[in-house]
């Protein structure tokens, strides 16, 4: 192996830990949920923002973070955002109370927006060859789902042998070791001269809180209470407030121009659904096999394995998949693998065993995971200008997070109000789990329309092919339009 090629697998490899940092936590959560709940004396209907406090946070300042790393540049940002989440992530492990583990979740959530955005853009920046850059997204992608089932198993561990509180101190020590890593390894990117867009960031972020504090907050007070209609009238005013500041910002957070192309523009609202599902699936089915199969936090870490090796395997075969058919069809092949996958886990009950009705479904639910997400990665950086790198970037995880939090939010209040209590608790659990899940089916199918209304058309496009004109020499008439009008 070159000594360049040496290299460019190092700074990969700091990328990647920087992500799957944010990964790993949010699964090592999930874990732990049912033990948090009883520690912390959570509600059931709280219970969730133990992981909505993070992905709001998160999802909100996304943007934002983006625009920051412009001002810092990139390198300073992925080494501002790890040492923010670090620093969190050791208040989270000392939480005393559920209010104390909110808030510090939700300033985890500040951090991974900071990162987040950086760890695309430093890609982008460090792999300009397309076959490389493919894979490297390709490796970003799948990361997202093999992350999540590796947190799982290492959060069941911890929680087991030690605490739930050792998954988040095991953030401490890593994350030191990258930023040490950082400066040594990743070379700094060009800053650029721009200004924040405060009132675009204040609507983002509250808009989207206000959304999904309406939707959990029905599952207590009902659909009709006044709290909960005024919570989500005012996020859905507040989110078309934003958009349109886009339109007249003079540097928006969320320039419109990302969204004009169609295949991008449905990668992004695919990837919002397909999130909204496997967030929930990992929520939901740790809360069944602890709770109705009787697993251990260990034991219920295990038995997501087929999902974490089905994820692997087909996240593993999707760049060279891609360039032999097309990127579009990995995803809508991934999203109906996740919508068979999905469909036939909502059956379960309290008699299901776990190898055909839990683990062969987890494979099928794992291939479509690992096709969707890597190839929805690509679909929703495709085409990207070097100025629009990191904000596309900070677009991708935005549909990923805030699909997440949208899609708990939605499935907590379908959670709660199915089941008959006279079952018994575990009957009770295993009715909701079954009902949530049929539910998040309606997310998949909808994702599957997406994904196949928005498909590419040219048989280089839809092959995830660079066609941006910096890599084309092309110049489009909207690209000239942009440059007079920034001029």
């Amino acid at each position: 192996m070159s000594r360049s090629s040496e290299q460019r697998g190092v700074v990969l490899a700091l990328i990647l830990v920087g992500y799957l940092l944010i990964l790993i936590d949010v699964s090592i959560l999930m874990a732990a949920l049912p033990t948090i709940h009883r520690d912390l004396d959570f509600s059931p209907a709280s219970l969730s923002w133990a992981q909505n406090a993070y992905t709001l946070s998160f999802g909100g300042l996304l943007l934002v973070g983006a625009r920051a790393g412009d001002l810092l540049g990139r390198r300073r940002s992925f080494v501002l955002g790890i040492g923010l989440f670090t620093a969190a992530s050791l208040f989270v492990g000392l939480a005393q109370s559920p209010a104390w583990m909110v808030a510090a979740r939700a300033a985890q959530g500040i951090g991974a927006a900071t990162l987040a955005p950086s760890t695309l853009a430093l890609l982008s920046a460090s792999f300009p060859e397309r076959t490389q850059r493919t894979r490297a997204m390709a490796a970003y992608g799948a990361l997202a789902g093999i992350g999540t089932a590796f947190g799982l198993i290492a959060g069941g561990v911890l929680t087991s042998a030690l605490s739930w509180r050792w998954g988040f101190f095991l953030n401490v020590p890593v994350g030191m070791a990258a930023i040490v890593a950082a400066p040594r390894v990743l070379a700094e990117t060009e800053r650029h001269a721009a200004r924040l867009d405060a009132g675009g960031a204040l609507c983002s972020t509250l808009g989207a809180t206000a959304l999904v504090f309406g939707i959990v907050h029905s599952a207590d007070a009902g659909w009709t209470a006044g709290s909960t209609v005024a919570a989500l009238a005012a996020g859905v005013a507040l989110l078309a407030l934003f958009v349109a500041n886009q339109t007249r910002a003079q540097q928006p957070l969320m320039p419109l121009r990302l969204l004009a192309d169609r295949g991008r523009a449905g990668a992004y609202a695919a990837r919002f659904l397909f999130n909204a599902v496997l967030v929930s699936f990992f929520f939901f089915m740790t809360q069944y096999l602890q709770g109705v199969s009787g697993l251990s936090p260990l034991q219920a870490g295990l038995a997501f394995l087929p999902v974490t090796g089905a994820a692997f395997a087909a996240a593993a075969i999707t760049s060279r998949t891609a360039a032999r058919i097309s990127n579009d069809a990995l995803a809508i092949g991934g999203c109906a693998a996740m919508l068979a996958g999905t469909a036939w886990m909502s059956r379960v009950s309290v008699d299901t065993g776990y190898l055909f009705g839990i683990a062969v479904p987890m494979i099928v639910f794992g291939i479509g995971q690992g096709l969707g997400l890597s190839s929805l990665t690509t679909g929703g950086m495709a085409g990207v200008q070097p100025r629009d790198a990191a904000v596309a970037g900070g677009l991708v995880n935005v549909a990923h997070h805030l699909g997440g939090a949208l899609g708990l939010g939605i499935l907590v209040t379908v959670f709660d109000a199915a089941g008959s209590r006279s079952d018994g608790p575990q009957a009770l659990l295993a009715d909701r789990v079954s009902a949530a899940l049929t539910v998040a089916c309606l997310f998949l199918v909808l994702a599957l329309a997406v994904s196949l209304a928005t498909r590419t058309r040219t048989r280089a496009a839809a092959r995830g092919l660079d066609l941006s004109p910096a890599a084309s020499g092309l110049r489009s008439k909207t690209a000239r339009r942009d440059d007079r009008a920034a001029a």
